[in-house]
């Protein structure tokens, strides 16, 4: 069984379910999920987990993403793209580039956004585009999501191609529709790419077709992420001698109980550097543990009121 991260470029046409069966039929095998929905006309990154990874998925769908965007103004929809019934239209002739551009980045930095009828989003144990297509519309709470930044690409009014890096939960659409909104003529999303979604960049990104072509070359492994490499940016540390059957059942471990070595280095079998001592004041807050011989086991996160490490996430064993 293959246990590592994917980062698929998902084509147009596709479901992030269609990618995810399409994998099993690649792969042969059934525990696979995907890290955050794109609509079907919607293409670009999507990480895809694998075996063990699979406990991932909630951590690399809560990551920030970037999209490339296409904005058309002039055109409101019941699903806030392109491809919905039109609702209502309005003559975006009169504006000038430059009201565009102030009501685009007016939206920097935090607002209150109103996710779409047409979404995955649950209520009252269904989900909303499923009461959207029975007709119905129930109210949503908005929530409170950031732009972290927001840049004009090009503009051939009605047309505006944007770039947007944002925080999970945003809806582009809905900030298309919002934008438009704004501006008083309305808006909807007329394309959609997510050039990023937390470490993953479309550069590096593979096609279904790409990725069956090196199934079929034995050279597959060479694209999965193992689990380890999701989290380099944390300690590693390692758990030897008589902590090591603990650490192997998620035991809290007190400080003392492992040795670390500088971060960023891989797996301990593989470390490199002289180990450091800490004090509980000094504790990294989490950390990815290994056994002696470099198995990776678990993220650990530190309990300062408790002065021990306790699992956040296991990974043993690696099946």
């Amino acid at each position: 069984m293959i246990h590592g991260v994917l980062n698929v470029y998902k084509e147009k046409g596709f479901t992030s379910h269609d990618v995810v069966a399409k994998l099993r039929g690649i792969t042969g095998q059934k525990k696979i999920g995907h890290t955050g929905t794109l609509d079907p006309d919607a293409k670009g990154v999507l990480p895809v987990c694998l075996g063990r990874a699979t406990k991932l998925c909630d951590m690399l769908t809560d990551r920030d993403k970037t999209y490339e965007t296409v904005l058309l103004l002039g055109r409101t929809t019941d699903t806030q793209d392109i491809s919905g019934k039109v609702l209502k239209t309005g003559d975006a002739g009169g504006l000038s580039e430059a009201q565009v551009r102030e009501a685009i980045e007016s939206f920097t930095g935090e607002y209150a956004q109103i996710p779409p009828m047409y979404s995955a989003l649950k209520v009252g144990g269904k989900k909303l585009y499923e009461l959207a297509r029975e007709g119905k519309e129930v109210g949503r709470k908005a929530r409170t999501v950031r732009i972290y930044k927001i840049g004009i690409l090009e503009t051939a009014l009605p047309r505006v191609r944007m770039r947007v890096h944002c925080s999970k939960g945003t809806y582009i659409r809905t900030l298309c529709h919002d934008i438009g909104e704004r501006l008083g003529v309305g808006g909807c999303m007329e394309e959609l790419l997510r050039t990023q979604s937390g470490r993953f960049h479309i550069e590096e990104s593979l096609t279904l077709g790409e990725i069956e072509r090196m199934r079929q070359e034995g050279s597959l492994t060479e694209a999965v992420i193992p689990v380890d490499e999701m989290f380099g940016d944390y300690p590693a540390a390692v758990a030897g001698g008589r902590w090591d059957a603990l650490v192997k059942n998620g035991n809290p471990l007190p400080e003392g109980a492992l040795s670390f070595r500088e971060s960023g280095e891989e797996a301990a079998g593989r470390l490199s550097g002289n180990a450091f001592s800490q004090s509980a004041a000094g504790a990294p807050d989490s950390v990815r543990v290994y056994d002696e011989t470099g198995q990776f086991i678990a993220i650990y996160r530190w309990q300062k009121e408790k002065k021990e490490y306790r699992v956040l996430k296991m990974f043993y064993p690696m099946l």
